[in-house]
């Protein structure tokens, strides 16, 4: 028993070291943005969290920050939620239903989202027989956090004020 706890420690602290590096290491990131990303793209994350989400690099950088600060389980759910939406397949559905509640919802589940028992319980019925709209509340909730909480955050940001000058210095250079 001791032998097994001593290795899921040695692993646990080599996950944190691995995260660790990763937030300092952020401006890797910037490598992967494309060179044809304006300035006023990535000031357009700044006016809403929507604008952030649905712009293919904005959830991508969004997503990097929240690992860095061990909380991409939100936006991961959120991404979950909106997939979910999608299905058409009632079988899909059902399967897809249990997945996002184990992975996210249920108590002690892997990435558990943070949410009241009240939510937690009506979104468990829901899923007695489950529809696309089954996980609007709760998501809605986490919506409502990353807005909150993350979002103004990311903004502050080292990683989005070095976006921001990246793009702005990319359109200097391209319109000398």
């Amino acid at each position: 028993v001791s032998i097994l706890l001593l290795t899921r420690m040695n692993d646990m602290f080599t996950r944190l070291g691995c995260l660790s590096n990763k937030s300092d290491s952020y401006s890797d990131f910037s490598e992967f943005l494309p060179p044809a990303l304006s300035t006023d793209e990535v000031v357009q994350w700044s006016e809403s969290l929507d604008h952030l989400l649905y712009h293919k690099y904005g959830l991508a950088a969004f997503r990097t920050f929240l690992k860095t600060e061990f909380s991409d389980e939100n936006i991961e759910f959120w991404m979950a939620c909106e997939e979910y939406k999608k299905i058409k397949s009632s079988t899909k559905l059902v399967s897809k239903a249990n997945k996002i509640y184990k992975e996210f919802i249920d108590i002690q589940a892997p990435r558990e989202v943070n949410i009241d028992h009240r939510t937690r319980e009506k979104t468990k019925q829901s899923l007695e027989d489950p529809s696309p709209t089954s996980f609007n509340e709760v998501q809605a909730k986490i919506y409502s956090l990353m807005e909150r909480d993350s979002y103004p955050r990311f903004l502050r940001s080292k990683m989005y004020q070095d976006m921001v000058n990246r793009a702005h210095a990319q359109g200097q250079r391209r319109s000398v």
